[in-house]
């Protein structure tokens, strides 16, 4: 947890983001298994800082984004990964023993799947979940909220979140449809009232499962923990990134529309869906400033998903998404956070748009997927650090001397006068030891500055 100073509230942004960096970089605080552990936690730290603040670090940093590999490398099958928290922690370490990355990218594929069981979880679908142990999970799109429902999700997104969306999303929270507003407790003869509710058998079973539940994520957390304790202790890897939250059009369009109904809206009803994005940026804020101060980390992980080039005319863009999401990513800068966007799809069509408004200088970080990396050193070089876009398929289907000059080329055309780091495009499910290698090996050896 990031202590914020008795003076907090008088720090500029600015201020404010160098005490948290200096806490996470700090390690006095930590534990490590020898001197030279807690050199190269310094010394990644510090890389990464010169990448934000648009400064040449040593050289270029190494921050992909690893997904299942880590259970494929490891010898275990995604199911194992996602119930079996020993096996997956052996592959984990023996992963990062092999590629020896840079940082602490978190693993996007380690979930427990006991809690999902417990609740039921419909939006998604993993192996032993509806799916055979051999494949990687999947969403399912649906409607989640109707079309009809805008008011009440504007009127009150928490409590329409909790007592339409939760008992739609888990089929173990049904019960909780039932609750009434905790207004109601406000006067003495009313609280009994509020009570009634919670003695119904419906509602027991859904707090119960979510008790359930809560455990089973404690379960998880602790051994995720020890997981990245070990690594961080034996190889001085700092985490990346802390907090998380999502721009607000992607709250609505991702699991409580989906696509289909997200895109009808914005013809049908664009008001609406311009109030509910709206509502959602202190909300979506918040969210980005508690997760990181909890993990006492600076950098706020943000999946950009239907802003990409081909879900939405670039008007579209400039009025439906980006608005919004500049909001969000103001108030994590304000407080003293580096918004961590991993960019999916391609943005070609939006950094133009982007650059004419941009956050200021040195705040945020891009990591792009399939963007021409010319123009966004071009667009964002100034003021924003970026990173990518080494595509999944290369990795998958590639040689290793195809992902070199690959590489070599990333680093010639965005990795000029620092604020670079070399990355996957997306979250890597597959690929082979050789092209993993070549990545990391190369970047290595050519990214010096």
């Amino acid at each position: 947890m990031f202590t914020q100073p008795n003076n907090w509230s008088k720090l500029t942004a600015q201020e404010k983001r160098e005490a948290r960096f200096a806490s996470w970089m700090d390690t006095e605080k930590r534990q490590f298994d020898s001197p030279e552990a807690e050199g190269e936690y310094k010394l990644r730290a510090q890389r990464i800082k010169d990448v934000i603040d648009l400064k040449e670090p040593d050289r270029v940093p190494i921050t992909p984004f690893i997904g299942a590999y880590s259970m494929k490398y490891g010898g275990i099958t995604p199911y194992e990964g996602m119930y079996d928290y020993d096996k997956y922690t052996a592959a984990w370490h023996a992963f990062n023993r092999e590629f020896g990355l840079d940082y602490l990218i978190f693993s996007g594929a380690f979930n427990p799947g006991k809690v999902y069981d417990i609740l039921g979880y419909q939006v998604y679908r993993w192996p032993g979940g509806g799916l055979s142990e051999d494949v990687d999970f999947q969403c399912v799109e649906a409607e989640y909220m109707l079309a009809d429902e805008y008011d009440r999700f504007i009127a009150d997104p928490e409590a329409y979140y909790m007592r339409v969306y939760m008992p739609r999303a888990f089929s173990a929270l049904e019960g909780w449809a039932m609750l009434p507003t905790f207004f109601a407790s406000m006067e003495l003869p009313m609280a009994p009232a509020l009570m009634i509710p919670a003695g119904l058998p419906p509602v027991q079973a859904s707090f119960k499962a979510f008790l359930e539940a809560g455990q089973a994520a404690l379960e998880y957390a602790e051994a995720s923990g020890k997981a990245d304790g070990y690594l961080q202790a034996k190889y001085g890897m700092p985490a990346l990134p802390g907090g998380f939250t999502k721009a607000p059009f992607d709250y609505i369009g991702d699991t409580l529309r989906g696509t289909r109904g997200i895109m009808l809206d914005m013809f049908r009803q664009p008001d609406k869906v311009l109030a509910a994005v709206d509502r959602l940026v202190p909300i979506a804020t918040r969210l980005g400033i508690e997760t990181a101060t909890a993990n006492d980390n600076p950098f706020v992980f943000i999946p950009l998903h239907k802003g990409a080039d081909g879900f939405m005319s670039n008007a579209d863009f400039k009025k439906f998404y980006w608005p919004t999401l500049k909001a969000v990513l103001e108030g994590l800068i304000a407080a003293g956070l580096v918004p961590w966007n991993l960019v999916e799809g391609g943005y070609n069509s939006r950094l133009e748009t982007i650059a004419a408004d941009p956050p200021p200088a040195g705040s945020t970080y891009w990591n792009f997927d399939q963007t021409d990396m010319v123009a966004a050193k071009k667009h964002f070089g100034d003021w924003a650090a970026i990173a990518g876009n080494v595509p999944s398929s290369l990795l998958h289907a590639g040689t290793p001397d195809e992902v070199d000059a690959y590489v070599i080329g990333l680093i010639d055309k965005a990795g000029a006068g620092g604020g670079y780091a070399m990355a996957t495009g997306a979250v890597l499910d597959h690929t082979t030891v050789e092209n993993l290698h070549a990545m990391i090996d190369t970047t290595k050896e050519y990214g010096v500055y």
